[in-house]
């Protein structure tokens, strides 16, 4: 989610116990400063959903050429830049960045975003050009959060159809200090939309998993 990224819908999970702790500010800690001590301004009525890194090996689908940058520094190319399956090539443009498995370029990635288009790298991107960190880097709106800003999700909230989270997925979630380091693809974002970088993905059937989720009306603690 950064001038690249689309939005999706997910969901997780981690034991409650992990729960109460990590609700009284406990618990392991996946992604930044676990103290509670700081200043922070607590905010309601959070949209909160997550994204990742496709891998190759884990998508099918018939053989797709596709064209772009050969390197970070350029935009909108024209080279050939290998063969994917389509399934892959369409998770990249859903998340924004995938680890090639195969071919030539086995072993780096394959990247897409909004004003860019596909490119291939060595390493995740976020829209400033740095590396995407697991349970670590987060996207929102650059007119909400600016980049650098902190937050915690300290109020899972429910999911979209009004049923709880599970409490493994909120004990994960909540665990981090999360950091504004991406962006929304314009339109895609909106005032308190998150959007929660969680690594690769680990497996086929990824999206299915609990972690894979979107948290509706949660609370989150912006840092100050």
């Amino acid at each position: 989610m950064r001038a690249r990224r689309t939005a999706g819908v997910r969901s997780l999970a981690a034991g409650a116990g992990a729960a109460l702790l990590l609700s009284c500010g406990g618990g392991a800690d996946e992604g930044g400063d676990p103290g509670g001590d700081r200043a922070a301004e607590r905010l309601s009525g959070w949209l909160v959903t997550v994204y990742y890194t496709a891998v190759e090996s884990y998508h099918d689908g018939e053989p797709t050429q596709v064209t772009g940058c050969p390197r970070l520094d350029c935009e909108r190319g024209d080279e050939r830049l290998g063969s994917y399956p389509a399934d892959f090539v369409a998770a990249v443009r859903e998340e924004g960045t995938g680890r090639i498995t195969s071919g030539p370029h086995a072993g780096g990635y394959l990247n897409w975003s909004h004003g860019t288009g596909y490119w291939l790298d060595e390493a995740p991107r976020d829209s400033h050009g740095e590396r995407l960190l697991p349970f670590v880097s987060a996207a929102a709106d650059a007119a909400v959060l600016p980049r650098g800003r902190e937050v915690r999700v300290v109020d899972c909230g429910t999911a979209e159809d009004g049923s709880p989270i599970e409490p493994e997925v909120c004990a994960r979630l909540t665990a981090p200090t999360w950091e504004i380091r991406d962006e929304f693809t314009p339109g895609l974002g909106g005032e308190r939309h998150l959007d929660l970088y969680l690594g690769e993905e680990t497996g086929s059937d990824f999206t299915a998993d609990p972690l894979y989720t979107t948290l509706a009306g949660a609370t989150v603690d912006v840092l100050t």
